[in-house]
């Protein structure tokens, strides 16, 4: 690591629960909901665009009869009903993190359930927001191209010019990420709201083409296709599971919105869409069997098939939006909890703390969609990748809130288990059924998982490595103090903060000072910033200090993992706390580090090369903690890892 400070000192949690449900965002509840519209469920909202073309293309045309179409339409709708309403709705919502969601929050809260037993639930955490990396690429590519491909319905000659168009807004759509989405996030509820509106509409419209559709509202017609069709029934289902990818986000954003309101959106609105308009794609392919080709666009008549490849484009661009904010969500968070070397953070807003652009995650995330655009080049080939990494991430959510229902929630353990499992079930049967496309498209997602989880497990495992050996190889602080108590070196005016991750031992950007400059000021801080488990952090508990001696005061910041760690803005607090220091003759010294491999680190040697490129790749602590540059001092040393 490039520098004295790790970011990872994860404190104990204190879990607390979102009784009112309002979450961080506050306000109208209704306006809450509107946005969480626009925001929450812009993915699963238009998986219709390909999630019922998909599952019936494993049919030829001439066998695709209304026992095959309603089986298919009734697995869409039990398991948006079952996995997405039952199990993230109305159960996982309830597992918050003071108010906050996601995978890693929950990793957070089944860690402190489990207190020191915690390696099952950072593993399952790590795997789970490593596959979710992946989702966040695969779903700006499919969402787009399905949408464009809708100009082959409005004219043919049209079908060149999909790929280029894609490629062009996705481009367009990350070129804007720099200057945030403050701005144009206040259309995005009213226009998703237009869109599932929309979607519902067309969906009537057709289902009186073949009212043996509604037979699909019984769970028993999805069963029978499932059990009667054996291995086929599996591969389809594996397609079928596309309807609910999405789902995570209705957690992982509920921060931003509160659980009642995207309940509320969710049961009275967004579910009875997408129920409606998968039912009346289905009736148009039973009462014509070759719209199995596009449904989604066959519904709407033909004047109006320009407009609604518009209207869809613009949504799946605002799903696209509300993934890629998400994935600089997740990474912020990954930072804050030392999953991730230190990113460059920027913030788009000054009024909304979760407005922020990470440029290193963006060119990534650019890269890596315009790749999967380029190689599979349709929506059709391109879900073949899509399920694995969603389903993943669902299978390592369900197995932590085991955790979290039975160590916090007191339940009982056979009614943990038998809940989770229930749920686990589903969960394990769609991600198998998704292992099929490993070969064509699958191993996409499970590539970039496995990268992102051997990212994250090396810079975890480096950095308790070189933390322990900085310990191992340190003075403790009480021991320097004695030792300067005698020696009494040379004194100068201000203060001097040393940021360190270890309050106990002197760092090394302090003796350094001591052995090449000789001097020591009057005032003397120790800093330690530790990242809870929580997101946020009261101002109460923002900090504390202990006397260690007349000349030396150890300071503790704490800052949430949904938070950016601002030192002059805590500062600045605790100065109205009664600490006296003047910032313009205050000096933070930081210690950076050289890194060299070691034959003995603990490590294998590809591991060690590893390690060090990230830690080239984190940003300087000065710039993450926004210190003035003016008032930072850094001593480097060389060091082997």
């Amino acid at each position: 690591m490039s520098q004295d400070y790790l970011p990872a000192s994860v404190a104990p949690a204190v879990n607390g629960h979102d009784a009112t449900g309002v979450g961080q965002g506050g306000g109208n509840f209704w306006i809450l909901a509107l946005g969480s519209v626009g925001v929450v469920f812009g993915d699963i909202g238009t998986s219709p665009l390909y999630a019922l073309q998909t599952a019936l293309g494993h049919f030829k045309v001439e066998n695709l009869g209304p026992t095959q179409v309603v089986g298919v339409v009734s697995l869409i709708i039990w398991a948006l009903l079952i996995v997405v309403t039952a199990k993230y709705v109305l159960f996982l919502m309830q597992a918050d993190n003071k108010g906050e969601g996601g995978i890693l929050s929950l990793m957070a809260l089944a860690q402190t359930a489990l207190g020191r037993r915690a390696t099952v639930a950072f593993l399952l955490g790590v795997a789970g927001s490593a596959l979710f990396s992946g989702d966040a690429i695969i779903t700006p590519a499919i969402s787009v191209l399905s949408a464009l491909e809708g100009l082959n319905q409005v004219d043919p000659d049209l079908a060149p010019f999909v790929l280029p168009a894609t490629v062009v807004i996705l481009i367009l759509l990350f070129l804007v990420q720099s200057r945030g989405t403050a701005g144009v996030a206040a259309f995005f509820g009213p226009i998703m709201m237009a869109f599932f509106l929309v979607n519902a509409a067309l969906g009537i419209m057709h289902i009186p083409d073949a009212w043996v559709i509604m037979r699909a509202l019984s769970p028993l017609p999805g069963l029978e296709f499932l059990f009667g069709h054996g291995a086929f029934g599996f591969v389809v289902l594996g397609s079928v599971f596309l309807a609910v990818t999405g789902a995570e986000a209705l957690y992982a954003d509920m921060g931003h919105f509160g659980r009642r309101p995207i309940q509320a959106a969710w049961l009275f609105l967004v579910l009875p869409a997408l129920m409606v308009n998968y039912l009346g794609q289905g009736a148009l392919i039973i009462a014509n069997p070759s719209a199995v080709q596009n449904p989604y666009y066959l519904l709407a008549p033909t004047w109006a098939l320009l407009p609604m490849v518009l209207l869809a484009t613009i949504a799946t661009v605002i799903a696209s939006q509300a993934v890629i904010t998400g994935a600089f969500s997740l990474a912020r968070q990954a930072i804050q909890l030392g999953l991730l070397p230190r990113l460059e953070i920027i913030h788009t807003s000054d009024t909304q703390e979760g407005q922020i652009f990470i440029p290193r995650v963006n060119r990534v995330l650019l890269l890596g969609v315009l790749a999967l655009v380029l190689l599979f080049r349709s929506s059709s080939a391109l879900a073949n990748a899509y399920g694995i990494a969603v389903s993943g991430t669902m299978v390592a959510t369900t197995a932590l809130a085991f955790f979290v229902v039975w160590r916090l929630w007191r339940w009982p353990l056979w009614g943990a288990l038998a809940l989770v499992c229930a749920f686990l079930s589903i969960d394990l049967g769609f991600f198998i059924a998704n292992l099929y496309k490993v070969f064509d498209g699958g191993w996409v997602p499970l590539t970039l998982g496995a990268a992102m989880a051997v990212v994250m497990w090396t810079w975890t495992r480096g950095s308790h490595i070189l933390s322990a050996k900085t310990h191992r190889d340190s003075i403790p602080i009480t021991d320097l103090i004695k030792m300067l108590e005698k020696s009494k070196p040379v004194r100068v005016p201000g203060t001097a903060i040393f940021l360190t991750s270890d309050p106990s031992v002197a760092p090394s950007s302090l003796m350094h000072n001591l052995k090449h400059n000789k001097v020591m000021h009057e005032r003397v801080v120790m800093m330690c910033v530790n990242t809870e488990t929580t997101p946020r952090v009261p101002a109460a508990q923002r900090f504390e200090v202990r006397k260690l001696s007349p000349d030396f005061v150890a300071l503790t910041l704490r800052f949430g993992y949904m938070e950016s760690p601002r030192i002059p803005v805590a500062l600045a607090a605790l100065r109205k706390a009664g600490l006296k220091f003047d910032i313009m003759t205050t000096s933070f010294f930081l210690g950076r580090r050289s890194l060299k491999p070691s034959p003995n680190s603990g490590m294998p040697h590809w591991q060690d090369l590893l390690f060090i490129a990230l830690a080239k790749q984190a940003t300087s602590a000065p710039d993450f903690f926004n210190l003035p540059s003016d008032r930072v001092v850094e001593l480097g040393a060389q060091m082997k890892v």
